[in-house]
């Protein structure tokens, strides 16, 4: 569904991915993780846009080169991105939220779908609610949700579960699984908490100084990869 090859990215002189490789299977969720500061965000903002690559390839769903195309027209090729800090609109209802990401769907349809409202029923008992009134957890949820209006085919999350309460992060979580097996769905998913990564994903890719340094089924994430990796 994703194929990074060979991609680098500076901010400034600092070299931030280098020859990065990472392969996001089809229909399955895989997890992103590494200390802070190895490039993680850096490389969902990459697939997004928001940060421009020196060189290397992005390639979504085997014909398409991302690096080729405009930040506007990534969202309208099937791609969900809720970025960290969710990023919602705080002045506007719930309903409002939802209904700004109706403009980069494909096939024009102007009104919120059902589903949304299924996966996330708080999002309906609290749609004419600001979105600056929720808290937190409520929050992330229609993050996701607006990603979702679309209607995609990759769904990127960067770290959903920080800051919230651990029975909305299981909520997620479970959402993440309900959208796999009954939607097909792709998800990239940047988490730090292992317990979460461990229940929800399919595969992991450890990063470190930019560069992938271990990959597999969820599985064979070892003590052994945790402790050279992932602890402090």
């Amino acid at each position: 569904m994703l194929k990074v090859h060979k991609l680098n990215q500076y901010y400034g002189q600092s070299h931030t991915l280098w020859d990065l490789e990472v392969d996001i299977p089809q229909g399955e969720c895989t997890c992103v993780m590494g200390r802070n500061g190895v490039g993680k965000t850096t490389l969902l903002k990459c697939v997004m846009g928001e940060e421009a690559t020196r060189d290397g390839s992005i390639r979504f769903a085997e014909e398409v080169e991302l690096t080729e195309r405009r930040v506007e027209d990534r969202s309208r090729l099937g791609i969900g991105y809720v970025p960290q800090g969710r990023q919602i609109f705080p002045m506007l209802t719930v309903e409002e939220n939802l209904r700004t990401g109706l403009a980069a769907r494909r096939d024009g349809m102007r009104t919120i779908p059902e589903r949304i409202y299924e996966l996330f029923p708080v999002l309906k008992e609290m749609r004419h609610r600001r979105g600056g009134d929720l808290s937190g957890g409520q929050q992330q949820q229609l993050a996701i949700g607006r990603a979702l209006v679309l209607e995609p085919r990759l769904l990127i999350l960067d770290e959903p579960g920080e800051g919230i309460q651990p029975n909305i992060v299981a909520q997620i979580g479970e959402v993440i699984r309900r959208l796999i097996a009954e939607d097909g769905l792709t998800v990239l998913l940047v988490e730090q908490k292992l317990p979460f990564a461990r229940k929800y994903a399919d595969r992991f890719v450890i990063m470190d100084r930019g560069r992938q340094v271990a990959k597999g089924p969820i599985g064979e994430l070892s003590d052994n990869l945790i402790k050279q990796h992932l602890t402090v």
